[in-house]
């Protein structure tokens, strides 16, 4: 019986996705608990780092879970569109299989990094409540939209830099430099708020920001981030979707034939 179109690429994607776990965390002895063990573990190191510095600056915010908001989200949107570039080198030998397409690696990898880093959320949440820091999920259904955006928004980046990379081989060393300035200026280690209002409007056309301080927001009481909105997030999410999957149909055939 003849398997429809999603059927197939599910099918691939499943593949896909347990080639991703046993490339990337086979080799380790702590097997497949080193996906959560190793980001966990950067995280933890952070908040050691930067924790009582920051406390004294925000005295009525659980700093912790205030920064494990902001990490997470960004090192989730880093994975994906960084992953994203060698995307077709790393599994150049598995398109010999007709089923299997370019963008179903950043399916995989996507599904990957958000298995990843949502488990590293909860289990980080868990952690500072079982140490004293209070927060409560009061605003369970934005949150999870705001990661699902997050997720389909890296997704639509990733599939521009996968692009861009199999056409520009030499790009691959610069394009994950563009990622990196955004850590500083997407309210990571401090609140919008702390900024002056005169530099909010430039703030705000990034999305990374709406994603950070609304995390916060569903999870600290009282937090309030005036200026950010989930429905600017969805719109961006499209806009970036809609330009990912265009650049991708364009140059789909060229990027199996190289």
């Amino acid at each position: 019986m003849a398997r429809s179109g999603i059927d197939v690429q599910r099918a691939a994607v499943s593949a896909l996705f347990l080639h991703e776990i046993k490339t990337r965390f086979g080799k380790y002895r702590l097997g497949y608990f080193w996906a959560v063990l190793e980001p966990a573990a950067h995280m933890l190191v952070m908040l050691a780092v930067f924790g009582f510095i920051m406390h004294r600056t925000m005295p009525d915010i659980s700093f912790p879970v205030f920064l494990i908001n902001g990490i997470v989200p960004y090192f989730l949107f880093s994975n994906i569109t960084t992953r994203s570039i060698g995307a077709i080198e790393a599994n150049q030998g598995l398109f010999n299989y007709r089923p299997v397409k370019p963008i179903d690696t950043i399916i995989a990898r996507a599904l990957l990094e958000s298995l990843i880093y949502g488990c590293v959320y909860i289990v980080l949440m868990a952690i500072v409540g079982f140490a004293g820091e209070t927060f409560a999920v009061t605003r369970l259904v934005t949150l999870i939209l705001t990661w699902l955006l997050l997720v389909i928004f890296s997704c639509g980046v990733g599939l521009i830099f996968m692009v861009v990379g199999n056409a520009f081989p030499e790009t691959e060393k610069f394009l994950p430099i563009l990622i990196k300035p955004l850590y500083f200026v997407s309210c990571i280690m401090f609140p919008l708020h702390a900024i002056p209002r005169d530099y909010w409007p430039y703030m705000l056309w990034n999305p990374i920001v709406h994603i950070v301080e609304l995390s916060r927001e569903c999870v600290v009481a009282n937090y309030v981030s005036e200026g950010v909105n989930l429905p600017y997030l969805a719109l961006c999410t499209l806009v970036v979707l809609f330009l990912g999957l265009a650049v991708y149909r364009r140059n789909e055939e060229a990027m199996l034939t190289s």
